[in-house]
């Protein structure tokens, strides 16, 4: 199986990322495409333009879209088509996905979705892949047509081996999928007068738990792992990733980002008005009640229960937030217990305005670069 995903037998191109400034590892952007209450999901794509276009501007590497499902404050449930609209308002960041949720797809559809955007920004584009649903279970077997949810997830590993054939157009003969082609694609590079470029988007594996981890290791692929909604695992899923290595035709040595929950504001107390907000939302989300992001004025207002005010208080501690200088200790400090590769912040907040300050206070105080 190909795994060069240059085609020109270069290793780890637009996998490892240049640090900037101060920072102590590459930064790059998760993007949610979160919808606050009163707000929608046009205003919501307008600031994924706009944070996009400052990340580019600033030296962060990359710049994900993750793929969600029936969240009313998440509209992100079209990575590709986000991605191609972001392709068409930058000019050099990377634009991938954190992640395509593969048992949610046919692994030839995701291959014809990317060789689709690698055509429009060449040499621009990750294809990050989950396997869990990201959404819930009822929705997840709507998307799947199957009627169990393991019926995805459990066929991973085969449905990652397809992908990768079809992105590669190289299918053992005897195969059943030998004729088939994924286009755009290598198949045009082969085709009389063929002049497509061979390279395509290099693969990630995205994960919560040490699966994944594996995986990638084993199949020496680059790691992102959801630290911000599974931090406790962060540590062990990253050894077992780095134990797990082999070396590939795409990467000599490991290479693991994970994703950080940050959010940096001019004053400290807004920081706190606004991730208290966030958490409500995901204590909804969680309770099978899942809505617009509130507003700060309607978090400070909310009746807690003792239980949700403990979910409160453990789900924001993992929030890194407070002013910039604040927010770059919390990042240095988890940068190195951690050894991350790369750190991709994502900032939750009602208002995307502070979503878009967040980022460039985060730039500023890393003394990245403006172009």
């Amino acid at each position: 199986m190909t795994v060069d995903p240059t085609g020109d037998g270069t290793r780890d191109e637009g996998i490892r990322g240049e640090r900037h400034g101060t920072a102590p590892v590459p930064l790059s952007v998760l993007d949610l495409v979160t919808v606050g209450a009163g707000r929608t999901a046009t205003d919501a794509l307008r600031t994924s333009v706009e944070i996009a276009g400052l990340a580019e501007a600033r030296g962060f590497h990359r710049y994900w879209v993750a793929e969600h499902h029936s969240m009313p404050g998440v509209a992100s449930s079209s990575p590709a088509v986000i991605l191609a609209h972001l392709a068409a308002h930058t000019d050099r960041i990377r634009l991938g996905s954190g992640g395509v949720m593969l048992p949610n797809h046919a692994p030839l559809v995701i291959a014809e979705q990317f060789g689709t955007l690698e055509a429009m920004a060449p040499g621009r584009i990750d294809l990050g892949l989950g396997r869990a649903p990201g959404t819930d279970g009822a929705t997840a077997a709507a998307l799947r047509r199957a009627d169990r949810l393991s019926e995805g997830a459990d066929e991973f590993p085969q449905q990652l081996a397809e992908l990768t054939r079809f992105l590669d157009d190289d299918f053992p003969d005897g195969h059943p999928y030998r004729r088939i082609h994924a286009v755009p694609g290598p198949i045009q590079a082969t085709s009389p007068g063929g002049v497509q470029s061979r390279h395509r988007p290099p693969l990630w594996l995205l994960g919560s738990s040490g699966f994944s981890a594996r995986l990638a290791g084993v199949l020496g692929l680059p790691f992102a792992f959801a630290h911000h909604f599974s931090a406790q695992n962060t540590i062990p899923a990253l050894d077992l990733y780095r134990e797990s290595f082999q070396p590939s035709g795409v990467l000599d040595a490991p290479y693991a980002l994970i994703g950080v929950s940050a959010l940096a504001t001019d004053d400290e107390n807004e920081a706190r008005r606004q991730v208290a907000a966030a958490a409500l939302n995901m204590i909804r989300l969680r309770t099978g009640r899942p809505g617009l992001v509130p507003t700060p004025e309607e978090a400070e207002a909310y009746e807690y229960n003792e239980m949700e005010r403990e979910f409160v208080n453990s789900w924001n501690s993992n929030v890194i937030h407070g002013t910039a200088d604040q927010v770059r200790t919390g990042l240095d400090d988890l940068a190195k217990r951690t050894g991350a590769d790369e750190l991709m912040i994502t900032g939750n907040a009602h208002s995307g305005d502070l979503r878009v300050r967040s980022y460039e206070l985060i730039a500023d105080a890393y003394g990245l670069p403006r172009a």
